[in-house]
């Protein structure tokens, strides 16, 4: 019996950490067992998830299965369109530099400020009185 292609890759956004597993198949994509469009309720967050997908031309090839961990919404998304677009490279390294030219082959540096002692937050500080 022949081995099914599978290809594995990791996407990061924010504080958000997605395993993304690609398999041939009919499209589905399963984020922590539940169909993406369950899992993610704002169309925004949908749009962005298929982004790479739809510019390597490759809608209804994959099935993907990922699980996410930490973060928010916004940010989970980011990271599943980070680990899908690593691992369709893996998959057709022919789409890399159409994937790199998008954007999405790059993790976003992006992160929370911390908050600095004697301050109120990252830049926030008390207020002042003058008496």
């Amino acid at each position: 019996m022949a081995e099914i292609a599978k290809y594995i890759a990791v996407g990061r956004r924010k504080e958000s950490i997605a395993r993304v597993r690609l398999l041939a198949g009919k499209g589905s994509i399963l984020v922590n067992n539940l169909p993406y469009e369950k899992y993610f309720v704002r169309e925004t967050d949908r749009i962005i998830i298929r982004q790479p997908l739809h510019i390597a031309d490759n809608l209804g090839k994959y099935d993907i299965i990922a699980n996410i961990r930490g973060g928010g919404l916004s940010g989970q998304a980011g990271a599943l369109r980070h680990g899908i677009s690593r691992a369709l490279v893996l998959a057709e390294p022919g789409c890399k530099d159409l994937l790199r030219k998008n954007g999405f082959l790059t993790r976003d540096p992006r992160m929370k400020e911390r908050k600095k002692y004697g301050q109120k937050g990252a830049r926030k500080r008390f207020q002042w009185t003058k008496r």
